[in-house]
């Protein structure tokens, strides 16, 4: 059964650092597009970063310079390191694996930026 699991979510202080990971159960993992997406309430889902198949990277221009995505094709897991948040970086975040018509979503990992 193809799954997508989520963690590293939590309650952060502003400046502070979390490391998001996505573990997908696929085969041939370095073919799939890998891509976080947040929403925050009463807002869109929108793409945080991405890295392609051809291992291209993506940022929102609101996380250049504090988050960096990266992937372990070894263990077929994404991550996403995020450093300097801001209580506007609070939302829901999930992860997406994306090749041809296949489309996976986690169930998402919840980020609080407060004090």
């Amino acid at each position: 059964q193809v799954q997508l699991v989520e963690s590293g979510g939590g309650l952060v202080q502003p400046g502070g650092s979390l490391r998001l990971s996505c573990a997908v159960s696929v085969t041939i993992f370095n073919s799939y597009t890998t891509t976080w997406y947040r929403r925050a309430p009463g807002k869109q889902r929108e793409l945080v970063a991405q890295i392609t198949d051809g291992s291209i990277i993506n940022y929102a221009d609101s996380v250049v310079g504090r988050f960096t995505i990266s992937r372990d094709n070894t263990k077929n897991t994404v991550y996403l390191q995020m450093n300097s948040l801001k209580p506007g970086d609070t939302a829901v975040y999930f992860c997406n694996a994306r090749r041809d018509s296949i489309s996976l979503w986690g169930q998402g990992t919840q980020v609080t930026v407060s004090s």
